[in-house]
């Protein structure tokens, strides 16, 4: 059987919701007051949010769209092209406002968002970060989303606005027309970042450790620290996660409720779910951030990455997540039974769905001059794209209705260990399609020479970042995982978890690859498993501006290394 896949399936599912707009008039709320402590649904019970207001607030109830013009010396712009993850400093000047200099500008935006610098690509800006104290609008730093993955450049806002509901910390968002070095690069989506100004706005105390969820990671790997003041060793995270797997059910309770806000992580859960946010945290360990509050020494998760929400209408809120703390969280059940009950609470966010058309109307409405002043058609493409979301809407609204009423399904059956060999092998077949990239191209294929393969192919966007994963419970020890791989006209993409074709774990980095064109040869990849029970997931990549891997499917072993007796009885 032959199996393809496109990254563009994903991608041409209707797209989803990001962004932040301004908060509508008190009466009646267009769904919540963004810098208001209230909102349509009560607060979680022991939520540490203070709603603080501040300057950045007057800049995002102003319903007029700014236009920010961005000069990057042409030095500074090739720094930017051969490093485009590094700041580079530039100026900022808004239409009718003073120019700020020393601005920090990188581009941003995983495969299936990224656009070089000299097409339209997606910016934050750092206003403090060579000049010190420096603000816009209140803003330390800022992000410019080219929205290349939502033509209505609604869904980031609407979804922050129905967190923000839901008392869910949320960024604010509003639009905003870009010129790059008198380059006219149109309508952006303008994100506040995840920085200490936001921390300030919604707990009581910033001074925590935040933690950036990177692509597909979960608590269990090294997360990068984005504010707070450590640890290294990242204990908290540790502490987290070891508590989500203890063994046994009444302790593994104890300690996750001693760790998180259970009613504002049933609440966080529930959105992502009801928002169909395939790709957040709940469901794909994607897109999040997590906060670590030091005066209630609780974690709170926080949503990002919303720009492909209400994809499918009918999309599940009652399968049980697999992240770390939301499979800890929503196997217990008391904690489930919480979980069904606040769904009731939050289904007049979106049923009847009159106040959330009644918002896009009234946005869309603001951005049809806009766009229609960069180029008629894009006005009309945008009207198309808006009604389409007002469908997906109104149908999802019936489906959060009817799934409200519906039994619950149940747990799934608990994950078995892998079962290994005599001589401590085990083959790994059934591996599932990951990407990043909008045109990557997966597909099975049988006629290889050495039988069936998993194949992934660089679409002509030239940025692959695409894998086939594999999920295995694992007891402690040491692991290597093995598979026979070959290549062509791979050009690597230089990316610090590792370049071109090659295998590692989901969190892990790695040194084996493969380049250019290779014939059938080995990859092998070594790890260890710490706890007494650990899942991992397994990852064959590949990370490259253009070319083809293969992994011959019967090749795939995971092979266990033999433990001193002195381990074996720990």
């Amino acid at each position: 059987m032959r199996f393809r896949l496109l990254l563009l399936l994903v991608a041409s599912l209707p797209i989803g919701l990001a962004g932040c707009d301004p908060p509508g008039p008190p009466d009646p709320p267009p769904i919540v007051d963004a810098g208001s402590r209230g909102g349509v649904v009560a607060a979680a019970a022991n939520t540490p949010r203070t709603r603080v207001r501040d300057e950045g607030d007057a800049f995002f109830d102003d319903v007029s769209i700014p236009e920010l013009r961005i000069e990057i010396a042409p030095a500074e712009a090739d720094k930017l092209r051969a490093e485009n993850r590094t700041y580079v400093e530039g100026t900022l000047a808004e239409q009718g406002g003073e120019p700020l200099d020393r601005v920090g500008i990188k581009l941003k935006g995983a495969a299936g968002s990224f656009r070089d610098l000299d097409d339209k690509p997606a910016l934050t800006l750092n206003v403090g970060k060579f000049k010190k104290k420096q603000l816009f609008h209140g803003l330390s730093k800022f992000h410019l989303n080219n929205s290349v993955q939502d033509e209505t450049y609604l869904h980031e806002l609407l979804c922050s606005e129905l967190c923000r509901s839901a008392n869910v910390p949320a960024t604010r968002v509003k639009h905003a027309r870009v010129w790059l070095n008198e380059r006219d690069l149109g309508l952006y989506v303008l994100k506040e970042g995840f920085d200490k100004p936001f921390l300030k706005r919604h707990f009581d105390d910033p001074d925590g450790n935040l933690y950036d969820g990177g692509f597909c990671t979960d608590l269990d790997a090294e997360l990068e620290l984005d504010s707070g003041p450590g640890p290294d060793d990242r204990r908290d995270l540790r502490e987290l996660v070891d508590a989500c797997r203890d063994p046994d059910p009444e302790a593994r309770a104890a300690r996750v409720a001693e760790l998180v806000d259970i009613p504002a992580f049933l609440t966080f859960v529930a959105l992502e779910l009801m928002t169909g946010h395939w790709d957040g945290y709940s469901l794909k360990a994607n897109n999040y951030r997590v906060y670590f509050e030091p005066k209630l020494k609780k974690a709170y998760f926080l949503p990002h990455g919303m720009d492909q929400m209400f994809g499918d209408p009918g999309a599940s809120i009652l399968e049980y997540p697999p992240a770390i703390v939301a499979a800890a969280v929503m196997g217990n059940a008391e904690w489930r039974a919480a979980y069904r009950r606040r769904i009731g609470e939050l289904l007049p966010l979106f049923s009847p769905p009159d106040k959330l058309l009644a918002r896009i109307d009234e946005v869309a409405a603001r951005l049809q001059p806009a766009l229609a002043a960069i180029d008629p058609g894009l006005a009309e493409n945008h009207a198309g794209q808006i009604q389409d979301l007002k469908n997906r809407i109104a149908a999802r609204a019936d489906s959060l209705e009817e799934q409200k009423r519906a039994p619950d399904p149940g747990p799934p059956a608990p994950p078995q260990p892998v079962e290994f060999s005599e001589q401590g092998e085990a083959a790994l077949a059934d591996w599932n399609p990951a990407t990043e990239s909008d045109d990557a191209v997966l597909e099975f294929v049988e006629g290889t020479e050495t039988g069936p393969a998993y194949s992934v192919r660089c679409g002509p966007g030239g940025q692959c970042v695409a894998s086939w994963r594999r999920r295995v419970l694992l007891p402690r020890g040491e692991y290597m995982l093995k598979v026979q791989a070959r290549a062509a006209q791979v050009a690597p993409l230089a990316d610090e978890k590792g370049t071109g074709a090659g295998i590692r774990i989901s969190g892990g980095t790695r040194t084996n690859q493969l380049a250019g064109t290779a014939d059938w040869q080995p990859l092998e990849y070594t790890f260890a498993v710490e706890e007494d029970l650990r899942d991992v997931e397994l990852v064959a990549e590949l990370r490259a501006t253009r070319g083809q891997v293969w992994f011959a499917a019967d090749s795939f072993r995971l092979i266990r290394k033999p433990q001193a007796p002195d381990a074996e009885n720990k």
